[in-house]
């Protein structure tokens, strides 16, 4: 399973603020999360300086966020790392500390979760001890026999915002279902936008909702509808390294019958009702300036721009090579575009090779080039057949890039995540701890437009970024790293992130990368 930086969709939706690391691994069973004190409402909190920790933290950035890890010896037990890479541990007395660079039995716990509990609040018991973690208003102890309001917490995890939901035990992957009115869970590969789920934490309610890409949530029932209501939150249970979502009345999320339809019935946690978050890989659609159409693999193995319309043959999804920083374009059918020894672009090689890596060189007119592994620009010919012959960029080697599998997005640079800088006002910041959906409409030649949830534009001014136009002002998104867009103008400009958490469309020879 894979957990990054990230939160919900809607300005009511917490999240993780600025600075806090990004978790991205193979390990199962390791999350980031925060722990908030069922009493005192606040988090659980690893001090810079001195090795202090209490549960006096009043929202969610890097000092709050805590890596809960398997122990390691074949029980379900966890031990809970700081930012600091040091271990909360329990002496003898009940005294808590978090000064260890290595965990042992005192840094062992359970986690206890009651069946009764509505709330979906974990209790962390010292399996040494056998006593509960707590809080009080200026410590933490361990002392408790049974698990109180003081010795209960709500668990915010650190995902990116925007995942593919993966079933265990079907082993396929969510995706809206036809009618787009319920969720599925039979799909072989997370392809396309129908694949892509918002999992919202809402503070008030210290839960979770599973929003989708055309902006419904989830009901215990199975149900997608348009307003997020008690019946569409559950609470994140760990189980063997996985989630478990369970609503108000204790049965969990599972994909029931032969549709694999998404919805609660069981109280009881099997494979079935397990889930893995997985990161959500970029996916485009790449039109010809030279002849208006769409790079297509829909006739075969020969890669074409050739039709009008998008589908799935019209869809390609870009996977970063770290070592060269290019790109493998792959196929539906797990096919990856390769560089032939004619020049010609196929989509026939199912094993990825030098000569299926390209280059993304974005231009100044906000189109993309392939540079491919000859050292040549692809070219769309007469025929619209793919060719890396050409020597330099002309419009028959650029392409119009639009982001396929996102039309929404949850935007983060280094000081935070994109939000209103107040309820009452319309102008954006970039340092919040809680976020914005931006919904994002398709326009012509590679333009998008950024819409709020106040059904209003985004409008460019002088000073920054206001959502209140009535008509939509087109941008260019530039896909720089796997997880990373540049933001352009069509004056060729970029938005990017001042000081103070502004941010405005300026002139900057190396943009602001976005996390998306």
């Amino acid at each position: 399973m894979v957990f990054n930086n990230g939160s919900g969709s809607n300005s009511d939706a917490a999240s993780v603020g600025s600075g806090t690391s990004s978790l991205s691994s193979d390990l199962r069973g390791n999350w980031n999360v925060g722990l908030v004190n069922s009493s005192l409402k606040k988090y659980l909190t690893a001090e810079t300086f001195g090795f202090k920790v209490n549960a006096s933290g009043a929202s969610f950035k890097k000092k709050q966020t805590w890596l809960l890890e398997p122990y390691g010896d074949n029980t379900d037990a966890i031990a809970l790392r700081s930012h600091l890479d040091k271990y909360l541990a329990v002496d003898q007395y009940g005294n808590v500390t978090c000064e260890s660079d290595e965990k042992d039995e005192s840094s062992k716990f359970d986690i206890i979760i009651s069946p009764s509990d509505s709330k979906g609040r974990w209790a962390l018991r010292h399996v040494l001890r056998g006593y509960y973690l707590g809080a009080s208003a200026d410590k933490l102890i361990c002392t408790a026999k049974s698990a109180g309001d003081a010795e209960l917490w709500w668990v915010v995890l650190v995902a990116r915002p925007q995942v593919n939901l993966r079933s265990v035990g079907r082993k396929r992957f969510a995706h809206l279902s036809e009618e787009k009115d319920e969720i599925h869970v039979d799909s072989n590969v997370p392809w396309g936008a129908d694949t892509l789920f918002t999992l919202e934490f809402r503070e008030d309610a210290h839960m979770y909702a599973i929003h989708t890409c055309n902006d419904k949530y989830l009901q215990r029932d199975g149900k997608l509808v348009d307003i997020c209501t008690d019946a569409c939150l559950f609470s994140a249970e760990y189980h063997d390294g996985h989630i478990a979502l369970r609503d108000s009345q204790g049965a969990y999320l599972a994909p029931i019958g032969s549709r694999a339809v998404l919805k609660t019935r069981s109280s009881n946690v099997t494979r079935d009702e397990l889930f893995s978050l997985e990161d959500s890989v970029p996916q485009a659609t790449f039109m010809s300036l030279m002849n208006g159409r769409y790079v297509s693999v829909k006739q075969g193995v020969d890669v074409t721009a050739n039709q009008d319309e998008v589908s799935d043959h019209e869809t390609f999804q870009l996977e970063f090579d770290l070592a060269t920083k290019r790109w493998y374009l792959r196929t539906m059918g797990d096919r990856y575009w390769t560089l032939e020894s004619g020049g010609g672009i196929q989509a026939g090689a199912t094993k990825k090779s030098s000569n299926a890596l390209f280059e993304l060189a974005w231009q100044a007119d906000c189109s993309v080039a392939f540079r491919a592994n000859n050292g040549k620009y692809v070219a769309t010919k007469k025929s619209g057949h793919l060719f890396a012959n050409s020597e330099v960029v002309d419009d028959a080697s650029k392409f119009y890039f639009h982001l396929a599998n996102r039309p929404v997005l949850v935007l983060k640079c280094d000081q935070g995540f994109v939000g209103f800088k107040s309820a009452n006002t319309p102008k954006m910041e970039c340092n919040k701890a809680q976020y914005e959906t931006i919904i994002v409409e398709k326009g012509p030649k590679g333009q998008v437009f950024f819409k709020g949830q106040n059904n209003c534009y985004w409008q460019l001014t002088g000073d920054g970024v206001t959502v209140d136009a009535d008509s939509p002002e087109g941008l260019y998104l530039e896909l720089r790293e796997p997880s990373k867009i540049a933001i352009k103008t069509p004056n060729n400009t970029y938005l990017n992130a001042d000081k103070n958490g502004v941010f405005k469309a300026s002139s900057a020879e190396t943009p602001t990368l976005w996390e998306f």
